[in-house]
């Protein structure tokens, strides 16, 4: 960079920052100070999503609170669940409404009913799976949002994912799939 460039940068930043696109505009468009009410079996935006025979929907979204955590309700209707994975961009937390669930956080495995929670920390292999029969409920919150709202986006798009399906697209959107997925015994 040449010397009379270099000097000029501090004159020049501050119209630049004026001429550029605010970052503000990618904050959340509710107004300040408002809230954010979503009636029990609807989802933030009016679009469910379902994906491994669960309907997911947005409850918070990562758009509400300048990414800070998506909450997702979900309705589980098999007994299946993702395989064992690692997020290296946020903690997770899960809530039973209704129903049993095993989980695997770490080397520990859990058993859940209903009103019990769970958090698995940053970093830490985890797993779960739906181990009533019926319907089970199971709330969801992920701190940062990060990208999973845009993750069970895509995968609620896929028709029929085979494992390797799965496991391709949680890469794409930062986790790493580091075993197979707990079965219900």
């Amino acid at each position: 960079m040449n010397r009379r460039l270099f000097l000029q940068l501090p004159v020049m930043a501050p119209a630049l920052a004026f001429a550029l696109p605010p970052l503000a505009d990618q904050r959340p468009t509710l107004p300040p100070g408002k809230g954010v009410l979503v009636r029990a079996g609807q989802d933030r935006f009016d679009k469910s999503l379902t994906y491994l025979d669960a309907r997911f929907d947005i409850k918070v979204s990562g758009k509400d609170n300048d990414g800070r955590c998506v909450i997702f309700d979900t309705i589980r209707n098999q007994k299946v669940g993702p395989s064992l994975h690692i997020h290296d961009d946020c903690d997770e937390w899960f809530f039973i409404m209704d129903g049993e669930f095993k989980f695997q956080v770490g080397e520990e495995t859990f058993r859940l009913k209903a009103g019990d929670s769970l958090f698995g920390p940053m970093g830490v292999p985890h797993a779960f799976v739906k181990t009533s029969d019926g319907p089970a409920r199971l709330m969801l919150m992920h701190q940062p949002a990060g990208r999973m709202e845009e993750f069970f986006q895509k995968a609620s798009q896929l028709v029929n994912p085979t494992l390797k399906d799965r496991q391709a697209l949680i890469e794409q959107y930062g986790m790493r799939s580091v075993g197979p997925p707990l079965t219900p015994d």
